[in-house]
């Protein structure tokens, strides 16, 4: 077999030509929600609270499909990088097998739950009814979403990133158009609101699946889906769950997040828990140059270890973390410098604004903190480990930022919440740094530095 570039390519070529369309990617897809929430913006602010309050769902479905996508990608690239063909094509029948399994649980959820979620956290009946109306369809077809993250992580395992960043800017460029036409009903079609972006947001889905499984057929022969002669094996789930666990709790922590700082912020006023949704989703779409970094590392990482080329692991690391930390500081810049602007493409009201504004720049603080965070988590997930993810994240989202959110809303006022997180990402990263030189210690990789 062919050496993969991932075992021979200089690492700074390497960490560039895979993160790069990983970025781009990333960056799309977050425009799904931002989208989404900019003409939403506009039928009204009860419109915009609505597509707000229901996010932590939203991300609870993103959770699962990347959560299992990264324990599939990461057992994948162990045995790439072993040449362990049959153990590869299993690993692919059985991703493909959970990430079905995970879409029929949401459709049923979707058809029976959506009214407990929403009515948990309003009692205003416009707000509900729109939250029921945009959540429902969103799980009710979540299957593009689920499939599309599964069979963009199997181009990704062989380093293929940029047709993996193809089928996601399909999906996003079909959501982008149907978006204003379903919402406000150009070209004769019925003016659909809120209902209406949901529709134009699982379509989007779908074409970036379909993409997807068929560049995968025709672009991708490493990893192969072969029905035939297919069984599953319980210690293949188990190892793709020993790192998809603890990523999908991870990336649950988000959903948990801004589910409790949003029932923290709706005493004070729906407004808040607008302007939460909205920071949530540009801090998501600054953040996902970082992320595309994180998760490009986890294949190198994972390739590296499978081949035993331990000093490349490390080259890898020493490469991602400085490019990682001038992003976050870039994005710093940008919150500082524009929270105005950025909050004027949501059409926010004056008491947005004056909540907003001085939010944005002191959140900002934290950016260059939590990428190194985000890094070393995406690190130790290529060897084989989501642990450190997984808790370095709950560090910074969950332990310690809501119990200081809910204490200094309860004391201080809304303004002083968001200083919380200075306190949680600093504690984040100290723990990033001394678990992710543990574990390198017990995987022989570093020995006393």
């Amino acid at each position: 077999m062919k050496e993969n570039k991932m075992g021979v390519m200089p690492m700074p070529k390497l960490v560039i030509t895979m993160s790069l369309p990983l970025m781009l990617s990333l960056l799309i897809q977050s425009l799904y929600n931002i989208v989404d929430s900019i003409f939403v913006a506009k039928l009204s602010e009860s419109a915009l609270t609505a597509t707000s309050l229901v996010f932590p769902i939203q991300l609870l479905m993103i959770a699962v499909g990347v959560g299992t996508g990264v324990g599939v990608n990461a057992a994948l690239s162990k045995n790439i990088g072993a040449k362990n063909t049959a153990m590869v094509e299993n690993i692919a029948m059985t991703g493909v097998l959970l990430s079905l399994f995970s879409t029929v649980v949401f459709m049923v959820l979707g058809f029976t739950c959506t009214g407990i979620f929403v009515h948990a956290f309003t009692k205003d009946e416009t707000i509900a009814e729109y939250s029921i109306q945009y959540l429902s369809i969103c799980m009710i077809f979540c299957v593009g979403s689920l499939v599309s993250t599964m069979f963009q992580r199997f181009l990704q395992s062989v380093g293929d990133t940029f047709y993996s960043m193809v089928s996601l800017i399909a999906g996003a460029v079909t959501n982008i158009i149907l978006d204003p036409i379903m919402i406000f009903g150009w070209f004769g079609v019925p003016a659909m609101g809120v209902r209406g972006a949901a529709i134009a947001t699982v379509i989007g889905q779908c074409v970036s699946a379909a993409v997807a499984i068929w560049l995968n057929a025709v672009k991708n022969p490493t990893v192969k889906i072969k029905w035939k002669g297919y069984k599953l094996n319980k210690a293949v789930v188990a190892q793709i769950y020993k790192v998809g666990l603890p990523t999908i709790i991870t990336q649950s922590i988000g959903s948990i997040m801004v589910a409790a700082i949003n029932a923290i912020l709706m005493p004070f006023s729906s407004t808040a828990v607008a302007f939460f949704g909205v920071y949530y989703k540009l801090q998501n779409f600054l953040f996902m140059p970082m992320n595309g970094l994180g998760q490009a590392a986890i294949p190198i990482v994972g390739y590296c270890y499978g081949s035993k080329n331990y000093n490349r692991i490390k080259e890898a690391i020493r490469t991602i973390l400085p490019i990682a930390i001038g992003i976050a500081l870039a994005a710093t810049v940008i919150f500082m410098v524009f929270p105005s602007a950025l909050l004027g493409l949501f059409s926010p009201s004056k008491e947005m604004l004056s909540i907003g504004v001085p939010a944005l720049r002191i959140i900002s603080i934290t950016f260059a903190l939590a990428s190194v965070t985000m890094i070393l988590g995406y690190s130790m997930s290529g060897l084989g480990t989501g642990m450190v993810n997984m808790l370095g994240t709950a560090l910074r989202q969950l332990i310690i930022f809501v119990p200081l959110a809910y204490l200094f809303a309860s004391h201080f006022g809304i303004g002083k919440v968001w200083y919380s997180m200075w306190i949680s990402e600093l504690i984040a990263v100290v723990y990033a740094v001394l678990a992710s030189r543990n574990v390198m210690r017990k995987r022989k990789i570093m020995k006393n530095g």
